[in-house]
C-alpha cells in the first residue's frame, strides 16, 4: 500500500518518472514507464533491477547494441489484422526496419558468453522474427523506404516503360518549349511543369493561341497560362496509364504483404512487447548513469543499509551547479527500526526523509539507486508519508487536522513489513499537547515494529528514543561557530535546534534573545550546550585526524623522496666505478704496450747508449701525461655574504656547483644538475660562475633539438585517429572532441574519425556543430555506410 495518493508527487518521484520518458526511444518505451508501479514481490523486483543493471553493463561497454529504429508498429498490426485491408509502403518500412532491430537485439544478446546479461537473454527467451517475413519485406520495400523497382517482374516492366515514355516526353517537350522561348512567348526563365498531373509549359497569356493546346490553368496575375500542347496529348496519356498501371500493381504487392504479415500477427506482438521493454530497461539504464546508480544486495525483509547514498534529483540540480552533493549512510534493522532526525531548519532534515521514500520507492519500482557498492536494501509491503501542509478547504480540516488523520491511518493500518515517513513530528498545534500526542503515537509505532524516519524538533521525542529500543537518535550535522548547516546525517545523537543561535545571528535584539533564554530554563540551555559542545569537540577531532592524514601523506611523499634520492646516488656510483675502472684497464693496456715498446727498442739498438736514454725519455713523457689531471672548472668562493634564493653555491670541499631553489630556516633546498638535495646552509658556499646545465635539459630546452623531435615522432606514432564518445554526455564528450581535434591538428595528422553512435542524434549533432566552427576542419560528412554511415564523423583536417 502506498499512501497518501499523491505519494509520488510529494516525493519527487513523478520527476523521475518524467525523466525516464525523456530517455525512451518511441512511445512502445513510455507506455512501460506510464505503467511502472510499486512492487512488493522480491522475485519480481529482482529481475527488474537484474535487467536495469544489465543493461547498464552494456551501455558501459563498447559494445553496439542496436539503438535505432525503435518503431510502434502496434497500431498497423491491428489494420493488417483485418480481411481486406492493405498497408501502404513507409507502414512496411517501419514494420522492416524495427523487426530487424528486435532480431539484432535478440542475437546480441543471446550470443554474449555464459553468465553475462542473464536476465535480459531470458526476456527474450520466448521472442522470435521469422526470416522469411523479414525477407518478403525486403523483397519489397529497401532500406530507404521506398519501393523496390524489381519486387515483381510487372512492376519492374511499367517502371521501365514509365521511364522510357517519360523521356521522350521530356524531349518532346524541351524542344516546344525552346521553340517557344526563341519566338518570344514563354519568359526565357522557365522551365515545364505539372498541372493536374500532366506535363504543361507556361506560357504568356497574350500568345496563348500561337501553340495548339489544351489550357490547364493560369497565374494569379493571369499574366500566364500553363498549357499542354496538342503534339503530347497522347504521351500525356500513355504515361497516365502506365502510371495507373504501376499503382495497380502495387497495391496488388502490398496486398499480398499483407496477407503474409497477418499469418505472423501473435508472434509479432509478442516481439514489439519485447521491443518496448527493451526500451523501456534502456531508459532506466540510461538513468542510472546520469545520477550514478548501483544495484544493492536486496534481501526479502524489509531492511535498509546504504553506504554514500544520495538524492538523485538533487545531485543532477547540484551537478548543474557545479554544488557537490553530501551522501548519507543509512542502516534500519530490527533493532535499529525507527530513525528520528533532529537538527536547525534548512539543515537538510526533510531532505534526508524524502531520500529515503524517493530511494526506496523507486527500488521497488525496478530502478537502480544512488548508493554505493556493497549496500542492501530490503522489501517493504507498504509505504506512508506524512509531509507538507495538507490543510483542507473543502474538508474543513486544519494543518495538524490534517496531520492527526494521517497518524490515524500510521498506527491502524501499519505493520512490521511498513515504512512510516513523517515530517516535523507533532508540529501544527500547541507545543506541550503536539509533543505529547506525537510521543504517544511513536510509542504505538514502535510496538508495532514498523520501520521509519521521523524528523522532529520536540525534545520530549529525543528523549524518548534514548531510552526506548528499537529508536535511534540522528542529527543534522551543524556548525555552530559559523551557524551553517553541513547536511551530514550522524546517527546515535540527538542534534539541536541552535534556535537562540540563530536568533543572535539573524540580529534579533540582546535583551530579547536574553529574555527567550529566561523563559526556556537553564535545563534547556544546558541541553543545547551540551550538544553544542559534542558538536564542537566531534569537529576539532576530523579537523586534527584530516591534518594527521595530511602530515602522514607528507611522511611518505618525503620517504620516497629519499628512498629514490639512494636509489639515484648508488646508481651514479655504481657508474662511476665501471667507467673509472674501464680507463683503469684502458690506461693499463696502454702502458703495458709503451713499456714493450721501449724494451724491445733497447734490445733491437743493442744497449746503445743514447738510443736507451731517448726510449726512457719517451716512457717518463708517456708516464707523466697519464699522470695529468682532468682540469676541473674553477670557481671563485665568496667568503663574506648570506646566502639567498637564486644563488649559485658549492659545498664546503666540493667542487660541484648548484643554484639555491629555495630556503627554509637553517635548510636550503639546491638543484645540482637535475637533481634536488636538502643541505644544511652552514654547509653550503656561495660562488661566482654559471652553473653547469645537463645536456639532456639542454636538448630538451632547445626547440629543436634531436629529444624534441623523438617525442613528437612519438606522439605522432602513439596518436590514435579514431575517438570514441558513445554513451558520453554531450558536455562531457564536447570536452574530448575538443582536445582531441587539438592533438590532430598539432600534430598534422591529416584526417580523424569521430564515432558517436546514431541515438537520437544529439552527439551527432554536438561534434558537427564545433567541427564547422574550426577554421582548420577542410570538410564534415558520413564515415561509409559499411564502416558506421551517419553513426560516425569523418573531418578531413587542413
Amino acid at each position: 500500500m502506498i499512501y497518501p495518493e499523491n505519494f509520488e508527487i510529494k516525493i519527487g518521484f513523478a520527476q523521475v518518472r518524467e525523466m525516464l520518458l525523456e530517455l525512451c526511444l518511441s512511445p512502445l518505451g513510455r507506455h512501460f514507464v506510464n505503467r511502472m508501479a510499486f512492487l512488493n514481490r522480491h522475485d519480481l523486483v529482482e529481475r527488474l533491477l537484474q535487467q536495469t543493471d544489465e543493461f547498464k553493463q552494456l551501455l558501459e561497454s563498447d559494445a553496439e547494441i542496436p539503438l535505432q529504429h525503435y518503431y510502434d508498429a502496434t497500431a498497423y498490426l491491428d489494420r493488417a489484422a483485418i480481411e481486406g485491408t492493405y498497408l501502404d509502403v513507409s507502414q512496411f518500412f517501419e514494420i522492416k526496419m524495427s523487426l530487424r532491430t528486435i532480431r539484432d537485439s535478440l542475437r546480441f544478446i543471446s550470443e554474449a558468453e555464459e553468465g553475462k546479461y542473464e536476465a535480459l537473454k531470458d526476456l527474450g527467451a520466448n521472442v522470435s522474427v521469422e526470416r522469411s517475413l523479414l525477407a518478403a519485406l525486403d523483397k519489397v520495400v529497401d532500406d530507404a523506404g521506398a519501393v523496390r523497382d524489381d519486387a515483381t517482374p510487372e512492376l519492374q516492366r511499367l517502371k521501365r516503360d514509365l521511364i522510357a515514355q517519360q523521356g521522350v516526353l521530356r524531349k518532346t517537350i524541351s524542344s516546344i518549349l525552346r521553340h517557344a522561348k526563341n519566338e518570344g512567348w514563354t519568359p526565357s526563365d522557365v522551365e515545364p511543369t505539372i498541372r493536374g498531373g500532366r506535363l504543361v509549359i507556361p506560357v504568356i497569356a497574350e500568345h496563348k493561341r500561337r501553340i495548339k493546346g489544351l489550357i490547364h490553368d493560369e497565374s494569379n496575375t493571369g499574366q500566364t497560362v500553363y498549357i499542354e500542347p496538342e503534339s503530347i496529348f497522347e504521351l500525356n496519356n500513355d504515361i497516365k496509364d502506365l502510371e495507373n498501371a504501376y499503382h495497380r500493381e502495387l497495391i496488388r504487392i502490398l496486398m499480398g504483404l499483407t496477407n503474409t504479415l497477418r499469418h505472423h500477427i501473435p508472434e509479432l506482438r509478442k516481439a514489439y512487447q519485447y521491443l518496448g521493454l527493451l526500451d523501456f530497461i534502456r531508459a532506466k539504464a540510461a538513468f542510472a548513469r546520469r545520477v550514478e546508480a548501483s544495484k544493492p544486495t536486496l534481501q526479502k525483509y524489509p531492511l535498509i543499509n546504504w553506504k554514500q547514498a544520495f538524492h538523485p534529483l538533487l545531485y543532477l540540480a547540484h551537478r548543474q551547479l557545479g554544488k557537490p552533493t553530501v551522501p548519507m549512510d543509512l542502516e534500519l534493522n530490527q533493532e535499529q527500526r525507527i530513525l528520528l532526525i533532529s537538527g536547525p531548519n534548512a539543515g537538510g532534515k526533510s531532505v534526508s526523509l524524502k531520500t529515503v521514500g524517493l530511494l526506496q520507492y523507486m527500488l521497488q519500482c525496478g530502478l537502480l539507486i544512488p548508493a554505493e557498492d556493497g549496500s542492501e536494501a530490503g522489501i517493504f509491503h507498504d509505504i506512508f508519508i506524512d509531509i507538507g501542509d495538507e490543510q483542507s478547504i473543502e474538508n474543513d480540516l486544519s494543518t495538524y487536522s490534517s496531520h492527526l488523520t494521517n497518524m490515524k491511518k500510521f498506527v491502524t493500518v501499519a505493520d512490521k513489513r511498513s515504512l512510516v515517513l513523517i515530517d516535523e513530528f507533532g508540529t501544527g498545534t500547541e507545543p506541550i499537547l503536539g509533543g505529547a500526542i506525537a510521543e504517544a503515537v511513536l510509542q504505538t509505532l514502535n510496538e508495532s515494529k514498523v520501520y521509519g524516519v521521523i524528523t522532529t524538533h520536540y525534545t520530549n521525542l529525543k528523549n524518548y528514543a534514548e531510552r526506548m529500543p528499537g529508536i535511534v537518535n540522528g542529527a543534522m550535522r551543524y556548525d555552530h561557530k559559523h551557524l551553517q548547516p553541513l547536511y551530514q546525517l550522524e546517527i546515535g545523537k540527538p542534534g539541536s535546534s541552535f534556535a537562540i543561535e540563530i536568533a543572535q545571528k539573524i540580529g534579533l535584539p540582546r535583551h530579547i534573545v536574553d529574555k527567550a533564554s529566561k523563559l526556556v530554563g537553564k535545563d534547556k540551555i544546558r541541553y543545547d550546550r551540551l550538544l553544542e559542545e559534542l558538536e564542537t569537540e566531534k569537529q576539532e577531532l576530523e579537523k586534527k585526524t584530516r591534518e594527521a592524514a595530511k602530515l602522514e601523506e607528507k611522511l611518505k611523499r618525503q620517504v620516497k623522496d629519499y628512498s629514490d634520492l639512494k636509489n639515484f646516488l648508488e646508481d651514479s656510483k655504481q657508474e662511476i666505478m665501471r667507467e673509472a675502472k674501464g680507463k683503469a684497464k684502458l690506461l693499463l693496456k696502454d702502458a703495458n704496450q709503451k713499456i714493450e715498446s721501449t724494451i724491445q727498442q733497447i734490445k733491437q739498438s743493442q744497449a746503445e747508449k743514447e738510443k736507451t736514454k731517448e726510449a726512457r725519455r719517451e716512457l717518463e713523457t708517456f708516464a707523466q701525461e697519464v699522470r695529468k689531471e682532468e682540469p676541473r672548472p674553477a670557481h671563485k668562493r665568496i667568503a663574506n655574504g648570506s646566502i639567498k634564493e637564486g644563488d649559485n653555491v658549492a659545498l664546503v670541499g666540493q667542487d660541484s656547483v648548484g643554484q639555491v631553489v629555495n630556503i627554509k630556516g637553517k635548510t636550503a633546498e639546491v638543484l645540482f644538475g637535475g637533481l634536488k638535495t636538502i643541505v644544511k646552509v652552514d654547509n653550503l658556499e656561495r660562488v661566482e660562475g654559471q652553473v653547469a646545465k645537463q645536456k639532456k635539459a639542454k636538448a630538451e630546452s632547445d626547440g629543436s633539438g634531436y629529444s624534441r623531435g623523438m617525442n613528437m615522432t612519438q606522439r605522432m606514432a602513439d596518436f590514435a585517429s579514431t575517438l570514441d564518445i558513445r554513451g558520453e554526455y554531450a558536455e562531457d564528450a564536447l570536452t574530448k572532441v575538443m582536445n582531441f581535434t587539438d592533438e590532430a591538428l598539432m600534430l598534422g595528422i591529416p584526417e580523424i574519425k569521430i564515432i558517436h553512435g546514431r541515438g537520437n542524434g544529439v552527439l551527432r549533432q554536438v561534434v558537427r556543430d564545433y567541427l564547422h566552427s574550426v577554421p582548420e576542419v577542410a570538410s564534415v560528412g558520413n564515415e561509409a555506410t559499411e564502416r558506421g554511415g551517419d553513426g560516425a564523423t569523418l573531418a578531413v583536417l587542413k
